[in-house]
């Protein structure tokens, strides 16, 4: 199983936010992180992101199905290469597509000097990040009584 990670454009900006307040619904019910969760951005948000300087959105294909979507940060300035987000629709999961996309991410934009945080609990996204070799950094951000996110990266 391989995928192809496609370019999302400006007027692919509301079907991203969609995707993206789906893919972290439930998330979102579990934890109740309503400053920080996916789920609860507004469309002006995810827009901001589409027009910051190397912030690259891509929609993760399977085929003719688009399974997710896969946000880069690359500034080109020697700094950390950033994922932030990466969701798999509900419907795949668990067939791992988001290791292959990050196994394409990384190389289109190179294997090293990467970063991304995620929940501290959800123990299977921890889990595929160390699997994919990135390190856990020591920083920890409680963000309520049921939810902290824990910091990666990879050199």
């Amino acid at each position: 199983m391989s995928v192809v990670l496609r370019k999302a454009g400006k007027d692919d900006v509301e079907t991203v936010w969609k995707m993206q307040t789906e893919a972290f619904r439930e998330l979102y019910e579990k934890y109740q992180d309503k400053d920080t969760s996916p789920a609860t951005e507004p469309l002006e948000k995810v827009k901001a992101r589409f027009n910051m300087r190397g912030s690259y959105y891509y929609f993760i294909e399977n085929g003719c199905d688009t399974v997710g979507v896969i946000r880069i940060v690359d500034t080109k300035d020697g700094s950390r290469k950033r994922i932030s987000p990466l969701w798999i629709m509900k419907e795949y999961r668990g067939k791992g597509y988001a290791q292959q996309a990050i196994i394409e991410a990384e190389r289109m934009y190179g294997s090293d000097n990467w970063s991304l945080d995620t929940i501290l609990q959800e123990e299977g996204n921890c889990y595929l990040y160390e699997k994919m070799g990135y390190k856990r950094t020591g920083g920890v951000e409680k963000i309520n009584d049921r939810m902290d996110i824990v910091f990666y990266e990879k050199n």
